[in-house]
């Protein structure tokens, strides 16, 4: 892997990037986007275990973050309605249109997406 290849992380993957997950150690070096509601996601779950770090990855993440606009919004409604099966966060939904949109991969360890197109799944 290449320092300039580009992902799409989601809460999933952020967090496994955290814990030093061995599966995840080979997206060390990509270039990482992410959406304010995956922020969100991460920041919860620091703070809800007591992580000392919730602040500091908070601001410091904040530089991977990129916008969104209606065409994501309308592709990621699209993208839940015809994945009505699984079950899909609405961060997620977003998340995988802005990833789409965007012409990276989505990076995901969340069974919902296992063997779906555009996705980057490791577990």
């Amino acid at each position: 892997m290449t320092t300039e290849e580009i992902y799409f992380f989601d809460t999933y993957a952020l967090i496994e990037i955290l814990k030093d997950s061995p599966s995840y150690q080979k997206y060390t070096s990509a270039r990482i986007i992410t959406s304010k509601l995956n922020l969100y996601e991460l920041f919860y779950y620091l703070t809800k275990t007591n992580n000392p770090l919730a602040e500091k990855l908070l601001q410091d993440y904040n530089n991977i973050v990129i916008d969104y606009g209606i065409d994501a919004i309308a592709f990621a409604v699209n993208f839940k309605l015809a994945n009505n099966s699984r079950n899909i966060s609405i961060a997620d939904s977003i998340g995988y249109a802005i990833a789409k949109l965007s012409g990276v991969k989505f990076l995901t360890g969340d069974k919902e997406f296992e063997n779906m197109g555009n996705v980057e799944f490791v577990k």
